[in-house]
């Protein structure tokens, strides 16, 4: 889930476009990249649960990178990698964070380092958003997260709702049911509002609500109900 890519420190005041430049994956290197040093490595969940995957070349990693690149910086020049290097970097999955590994690279003319993963991508299953029709919405609150224990079947998830409770205008409570399968678990969250036809400033704050699955969650991912995406998952314990 999420971005492959990170970028590791801030920009100097003298980067100038290398955001822009790196977001649109004008990247190259200035040097012989490194082969991987193994063909596989490991991937590590909290829990301890371990995941032997395929590994790439710093160089193939490098092609994922500027392919994965967005938005149009054609005049910008190419940020130049100076060298790379094994290691690994904590990335969020639909089992919870885990920790893969990834080459790191340094940069011509600056301190920041970009760090990808070095996971050959016959080994990752991508989440593909569905279409998203700004005009129909689907109905619902979309869950941002969601936290849970190894044994227990109680799941605390967090969304974006009214400021205050429902006993005070422009308020709401919230409560979270489940739709279950072997795969996954889609959260519904049930608005409780003040009043029905209020007028209210669109303003929102962090709300969370607590449901009961009908067993452990296992390594089913959690998805959220507008889009059917997977959201960041914590697993404790």
């Amino acid at each position: 889930m999420g971005e492959l890519t990170r970028q590791l420190g801030d920009w100097e005041p003298a980067s100038g476009s290398y955001k822009e430049t790196l977001s649109a994956g004008r990247v190259e290197a200035a040097t012989t990249l490194p082969e991987s040093p193994k063909s596989a490595g490991t991937i590590v969940w909290a829990n301890g649960t371990r995941h032997d995957v395929p590994l790439i070349s710093a160089g193939g990693a490098l092609a994922q990178l500027r392919a994965s690149g967005t938005g149009d910086c054609s005049g910008c020049a190419p940020l130049k990698l100076t060298g790379a290097r094994l290691t690994t970097m904590t990335v969020p999955t639909t089992r919870g964070p885990a920790t893969a590994p990834a080459w790191e690279y340094t940069l011509d003319g600056t301190t920041v380092r970009l760090a990808r993963v070095a996971v050959d991508p016959s080994a990752i299953v991508r989440v593909t958003p569905p279409p998203w029709d700004a005009d129909h919405p689907h109905e619902g609150l979309a869950i941002e997260s969601a936290t849970t224990s190894t044994a227990s079947n109680e799941m605390t998830v967090t969304f974006t709702g009214a400021p205050g409770f429902s006993s005070k205008a422009c308020g709401a409570d919230y409560s979270a049911i489940a739709v279950e399968s072997d795969l996954a678990v889609v959260v519904i969250v049930i608005e409780y509002r003040h009043a029905k036809d209020e007028v209210c400033l669109a303003i929102g704050a962090p709300r969370n609500a607590t449901l009961k699955l009908s067993r452990p969650l296992g390594e089913r991912a959690v998805l959220e109900v507008t889009q059917g995406l997977p959201v960041e998952l914590t697993i404790t314990g």
